[in-house]
């Protein structure tokens, strides 16, 4: 067992009363790093975040420091949040928005005072009522407190933050789509090149978009400094991290964890207290339902962007799924690809039409009307959405929705082939 004694960064404050409240983070050292940025060039807070090597924690896990330097020399320039949070069994960036909604704010103005951007949009997903409900909230407390609006804080700086509801809907979370939706449009993935954000983005201006796990971190790295935050953990994959456990564990959470020295077996046995009922491992999902499945062999395995990467999937938007030893794999790959064909935004063929196409097939295995032939239809539709069913994944679709279709399928298929066989000879589910 590695389990450090890091301590937690973004999730600091919770459990403490009314946390969500402008009082209660004033109490707890609210807006001290925002008072600091702001006597600090632009360029220095870049610099810091840099140092940090602090990865977006929306899913693609780009460099945050990265990314702002990329920005097209133009104005204005746009900040927009990305709190749409839409993939099966995440659940962290809710929560940071329902119980310290000023860390995000503080976040927000941090980035816009550093990029120079004027204008920050915080897109939150529909469903989180009580999240869009503290969080405007606290804006409002934020603006009567002087850390939003005209002459932030007496600095001179002006920014103006927005909360935007989303209507619910999976491709939105996908940036593009998301400033498609801003933008008063259906939420339709654009082509990049040319529409990367930081070039054409909202407005067709230059554009950060950040998750807000991410932006969550930023009071932290500019009160202690980068290289604090890179000390822990260890490569790329530096700082702490939120990973949301779900699945058959006896302590279901939200978990903030230091990167690379905390192995998927410390979260699942440590802090989820194990399988439940005292039953084994079969496979877990490592990072969101668009990520390939690992098996029990995996348990050891960092937490860490590269190492998981390497071994053929994605830490994603850290939602880590446990399936145990009564699982049905083949029930699970068919209820996945079920969503996925039902959040398809339809604008590219392969997904719109494979994604309808497997999940039939899956259905009719997992009904027990399958044949065996079935398995390499699959094999052969899937191909055809992304080539070589490699990872990474090769994609024939604007938008990464597309590639995340096989993941689940070709999991079940290699790993537990003959778990389809029995549904397809036997008619039936073994597991019931």
């Amino acid at each position: 067992m590695t389990v450090t004694n890091a301590a937690p960064i973004v999730t600091r404050r919770h459990g403490l009363p009314e946390a969500w409240t402008l009082k209660s983070y004033l109490d707890n050292g609210g807006y001290t790093s925002l008072r600091r940025a702001l006597a600090m060039p632009p360029e220095q807070i870049t610099q810091e975040v840099l140092t940090s090597n602090l990865l977006g924690r929306g899913g693609a896990g780009f460099e945050a420091g990265r990314k702002w330097g990329m920005l097209r020399k133009a104005q204005p320039v746009y900040l927009v949040v990305n709190g749409d949070e839409s993939e099966p069994a995440t659940f962290k960036d809710h929560m940071l928005l329902e119980n310290d909604p000023h860390q995000l704010i503080e976040g927000v103005v941090i980035c816009a005072y550093a990029i120079g951007a004027a204008q920050a949009f915080i897109y939150v997903r529909g469903e989180f009522a009580l999240a869009q409900e503290r969080l405007q909230a606290a804006l409002n407390e934020a603006y009567q407190h002087g850390a939003v609006g005209e002459d932030v804080f007496g600095s001179g700086f002006t920014v103006d933050v927005v909360v935007h509801p989303g209507a619910g809907a999976y491709i939105c979370g996908e940036e593009t789509a998301l400033i498609e939706s801003l933008e008063g449009k259906r939420g339709f993935p654009r082509i990049k090149p040319p529409y990367f954000p930081a070039a054409i983005g909202l407005y067709g201006a230059p554009t950060v978009v950040n998750n807000v796990e991410t932006l969550s971190n930023l009071p932290w790295i500019v009160e202690n400094g980068g290289a604090a935050f890179a000390a822990l953990g260890q490569g790329r994959s530096t700082g702490t991290r939120i990973f949301s456990l779900s699945g058959h564990v006896n302590r279901p959470g939200n978990y903030e964890v230091e990167m690379a020295k905390t192995t998927f077996r410390d979260l699942i046995e440590h802090y989820g207290g194990g399988v439940r009922n005292g039953r084994q491992v079969k496979a877990f999902i490592p990072g969101g339902a668009s990520s390939y499945w690992f098996g029990p062999e995996s348990l050891d395995m960092a937490l860490d962007q590269d190492v998981v990467g390497k071994a053929g999937s994605m830490l994603g938007s850290g939602a880590i799924t446990v399936m145990d030893d009564q699982t049905c794999m083949v029930r699970a790959a068919w209820r996945i690809t079920k969503f996925f064909n039902r959040e398809s935004c339809g604008q590219c063929t392969p997904c719109r039409e494979g994604s309808g196409w497997v999940e039939k097939v899956m259905r009719r295995i997992e009904e027990g009307a399958g044949r065996e032939e079935d398995l390499d239809l699959l094999v052969d539709v899937l191909d055809n959405i992304a080539p070589g069913l490699s990872w990474p994944p090769q994609q024939t679709t604007i938008c990464v929705l597309g590639p995340s279709i096989p993941s689940a399928i070709m999991s079940g298929l290699r790993m537990f082939r003959d778990e389809f066989l029995v549904h397809i000879k036997e008619g039936a589910c073994p597991y019931g």
